[in-house]
């Protein structure tokens, strides 16, 4: 299933496949592939959107180098980015892959600190639509504001709609990737998706593990791919800790959680 529990007892991904330059290439399907930690790099038939990249900069040590360097990215059509937390939110990788990228999506909040870095972000409200290329892109709603319990980041009020998911629909099929987020009833009434990019962090601002099992079962037939597990060495932090063989074990339909290494490509092809 690629996955090892290491000596601190974390589960993580078997090894790390390297993103060469021809997966920004035009192709003739989707495919999908999780970048480590929270984020996913989507190629749909020569668009690309990568969704809250962080290959460099993070403060926390990591399990693994990510599968691309910021110097490697080829090119990006939309960079979309669910909240401003710096495992999502990466500065030092959106500078540096500013010469590559055509545009930038994200929440009015986050579109505004894109800004005062000199990045040109267009913001959005929950349930905004907008394309790229020929990516259809809706924010679905998050709930994850636990900077308001925090007296180190209750500098301004942290409104739920400052976080967002995105639901994507390409030629080939559906992704959405609920981002961080507690379950919110609204996420289980929508249109199955093809395929989840799945944080199932046991955590009480994240979806917990109870909340990650409703979610599967409500769309008992969408590919799961887990991401925001086994990439940051903090084996105290509920978090990043998430198990994928534990989420098998109580899902319906088990067979369709497809557990990627960093890297690796998963394809959605268009349905007969």
């Amino acid at each position: 299933m690629n996955v090892v529990v290491n000596d601190k007892g974390q589960a993580i991904p078997t090894h790390v496949e390297h993103i060469g330059p021809e997966a920004f290439d035009k192709i003739n399907d989707t495919q999908v592939r999780w970048l480590s930690g929270g984020a996913a790099m989507i190629n749909s038939r020569g668009t690309v959107i990568m969704i809250d990249p962080v290959l460099e900069g993070f403060d926390m040590p990591l399990t693994y180098d990510p599968p691309i360097k910021s110097e490697e990215v080829k090119s990006i059509n939309g960079y979309l980015v669910t909240h401003i937390d710096n495992d999502h939110f990466s500065r030092d990788t959106i500078k540096h892959t500013a010469d590559v990228t055509e545009t930038y999506h994200t929440t009015q909040y986050v579109a505004e600190v894109m800004r005062e870095e000199g990045i040109p972000g267009i913001g959005h409200d929950i349930g905004d639509e907008f394309d790229v290329g020929d990516v259809h892109v809706k924010l679905t709603p998050a709930w994850h504001n636990w900077q308001n319990d925090s007296k180190k980041w209750g500098y301004r009020h942290w409104a739920k709609e400052d976080y967002c998911g995105f639901y994507m629909t390409t030629p080939d099929g559906t992704i959405w990737m609920p981002g961080d987020s507690r379950l919110l009833e609204e996420q289980l009434r929508y249109e199955e998706p093809d395929v989840i990019l799945l944080d199932f962090a046991d955590n009480g601002w994240h979806i917990t593990f109870d909340g990650a099992v409703k979610l599967c079962n409500t769309y008992p037939n969408a590919t799961l791919i887990p991401i925001h597990w086994g990439s940051v060495d903090a084996p105290d932090w509920t978090t990043f800790n998430g198990n994928p063989m534990k989420l098998a074990e109580a899902i319906v339909n088990p067979e369709r959680l497809c557990v990627l290494v960093p890297g690796e490509a998963y394809t959605l092809k268009q349905k007969k």
